[in-house]
């Protein structure tokens, strides 16, 4: 079983911590994708971002100076988002390491597929920018079916903790033989399950630390999970959906 999940908009670099272990897989077309970046003016690179100056200026400044192969810290501490806090991999056993390292795959409109341990620079992409390279007119054209391919070829279940801009990459290539099971975090209004992007948030980041501390390897043992009071609904959950609810009376 391999685990999905998004990357997150804020990084930061963190050389001390933990030691990165390989350089991406796809770092070719990551090299590829930096001089498409590089070649662009500061007003197309904030019209793509979709950002401020300040957070503008940061990231320009990161794509003059990007080093891909140098400086770089291990991918699962180097997103600092709500599901990573969440999360908590600084204080990770090594058990626990070892453990995401094997399931554990975060989706990257930058470098497409990274391992816990894969070294990576701060970057901004996220995976619906309106980036056109070549002849392919945005990333999901770009990445295509290789992404979906390469988990593929590695596991027969994927568990899907990822947002549905970044799952979508993985989902609609993925042959049948791959099952393909989503999470869905949610509270119950008016018989319909409602779900809230912070605290799916939360829910995916706490989430993975269950799988973690557990050492989860099926999918029918994910329904166990039962952190920030939500729990499995057996109802309203199929073979390729598995719904938590949890109270709204219940303040995360």
């Amino acid at each position: 079983m391999k685990i999905i999940i998004s990357p997150a908009k804020k990084m930061n670099v963190d050389t001390d911590t933990l030691a990165w272990r390989d350089l991406p897989v796809f770092l070719g077309d990551t090299e590829r994708l930096c001089k498409v970046l590089q070649g662009m003016s500061y007003e197309e690179l904030k019209q793509l971002w979709k950002c401020n100056d300040a957070i503008a200026a940061l990231n320009v400044e990161r794509l003059q100076h990007m080093n891909l192969k140098q400086s770089l810290t291990p991918a699962v501490l180097a997103y600092e988002g709500i599901q990573y806090q969440y999360m908590a991999p600084g204080v990770f056993t090594q058990t626990e390491y070892d453990y995401v390292q094997e399931h554990l795959r975060i989706l990257s409109g930058f470098y497409g597929v990274l391992k816990p341990l894969d070294g990576v620079t701060p970057y901004r992409l996220e995976m619906q920018a309106k980036l056109q390279v070549g002849e392919k007119k945005d990333l999901y054209a770009f990445w295509g079916e290789r992404l979906a391919q390469s988990l593929s070829a590695q596991t027969s279940c994927i568990l899907n903790l990822a947002s549905k801009e970044y799952s979508v990459a993985i989902s609609k290539h993925l042959p049948d033989t791959v099952r393909f099971i989503t999470c869905i975090f949610g509270e119950e209004k008016n018989g319909k399950v409602v779900e809230k992007g912070t605290a799916c948030k939360m829910a995916r980041g706490e989430m993975v630390r269950f799988l973690a501390q557990h050492q989860i390897t099926t999918p029918e043992q994910v329904s166990n999970f039962h952190g920030l009071n939500y729990r499995y609904d057996p109802t309203r959950s199929d073979e390729n959906n598995f719904v938590f609810l949890r109270q709204p009376s219940e303040e995360i």
